[in-house]
């Protein structure tokens, strides 16, 4: 299982909201799923994280996630989207 995961603030969450759902990069058919969280101290600072089966597919959507233009609006904190890959897990 492979991840996206972003880090980055915008100025309107509710606005960056309504842009996440219409999917520009064609995340729900390529994805798993998704997770957003909001810093406590700024809802405006987002992290997401989302899920795909594989690193090909997590990387053929970082690519088109980065040419589709949803991230223009937005200041992202980190370089660009990463690819990651789950090495642990715990429930508790």
């Amino acid at each position: 299982m492979a991840f996206v995961m972003t880090n980055f603030e915008v100025d309107d969450f509710d606005t960056w909201k309504q842009m996440f759902d219409s999917d520009p990069a064609g995340r729900k058919q390529a994805a798993r799923g998704h997770q957003i969280f909001q810093a406590t101290d700024n809802p405006n600072h987002l992290f997401i994280g989302t899920e795909f089966a594989s690193v090909d597919d997590a990387n053929a959507f970082r690519d088109r996630l980065m040419a589709s233009g949803a991230l223009d609006n937005v200041r992202v904190m980190h370089v660009r989207p990463t690819v990651t890959e789950l090495v642990d897990a715990a429930t508790y």
